[in-house]
């Protein structure tokens, strides 16, 4: 190859990387857009719509309770320290659902109200029957969004994927305040859950193994599993949080006493 044409050749890719460059890249589609759904996708292992309902697990229940040997920040050890006083005193500490603020995942996940799930190629979509909270998972492939212009939320962004026959949800970007695990323990921006998913006895029993973590909060990670059973015979109603609905509640009353 001569100079000359070499020099061409150089020209020549240097204008088109330049023009890729100038491509915006394709926008996401949405989870509900009839060309996102259509898309060619291998067969999940199970359809999880339907509605169900918390039907116990480890670690006390409902609860998302600290495990065994547990070690907190000391910001959080103050809050969690503050709470076992006031409940030592038979006050609530800090009730902010109480107060109507959202319960933010993973709490909505086991209340005694069920989830109703339904299922789509490239998203499941929940409402909690608590609050009427709305959760979403991603199934279509899109990446986690930029943590430079996501908004954070109380339950977080949540993007799924299937490992065999589990689904793996990875859930992040939670608010940073407002936001609390069972026992007075708060959830930060750094918070972030891992869910494997599993349909058990024939599909009656939905298995959730959690792995949760937050370095604001405590060290390491923590465990639960949890199961839900299959409600063919109920459905979810509108549920509303009205401050003067609760207004008869410790917390509520000392919050408004000097007002």
């Amino acid at each position: 190859m001569t100079m000359r044409r070499r020099f061409q050749v150089l020209v020549f890719a240097a204008m088109a990387l330049g023009a890729a460059a100038q491509t915006p890249p394709s926008p996401q589609l949405g989870a509900l857009a009839p060309s996102n759904i259509a898309k060619s996708r291998p067969k999940p292992p199970f359809d999880l719509t339907g509605t169900w309902q918390h039907g116990g697990g480890q670690n006390n229940g409902f609860r998302f309770s600290p495990p065994p040997g547990f070690k907190l920040t000391p910001a959080a050890q103050a809050k969690y320290d503050a709470s076992l006083k006031a409940a030592a005193a038979g006050k609530v500490y800090q009730d902010d659902i109480g107060d109507c603020w959202p319960a933010g995942l993973p709490v909505i996940m086991t209340r005694v109200w069920p989830i109703a799930m339904v299922q789509v190629p490239t998203a499941i979509y929940m409402i909690s029957g608590f609050m009427n909270s709305v959760r979403i998972i991603y199934l279509d492939g899109r990446p986690h969004t930029d943590p430079d212009v996501v908004v954070p939320s109380f339950n977080g962004e949540s993007i799924g994927h299937w490992e065999g026959d589990a689904l793996v949800v990875d859930t992040r970007y939670f608010v940073d305040d407002h936001h609390w695990l069972d026992g007075g323990i708060p959830l930060t921006d750094a918070f972030q859950m891992i869910e494997r998913i599993r349909l058990i006895d024939k599909g009656a029993t939905m298995e959730v193994e959690y792995t949760a973590t937050d370095p604001k909060s405590w060290v390491g990670e923590w465990k639960w599993t949890k199961r839900f059973r299959r409600m063919d015979d109920t459905d979810i109603t509108e549920a509303s949080c009205l401050p003067d609905l609760n207004a008869h509640m410790p917390s509520i009353k000392a919050e408004h006493s000097g007002r």
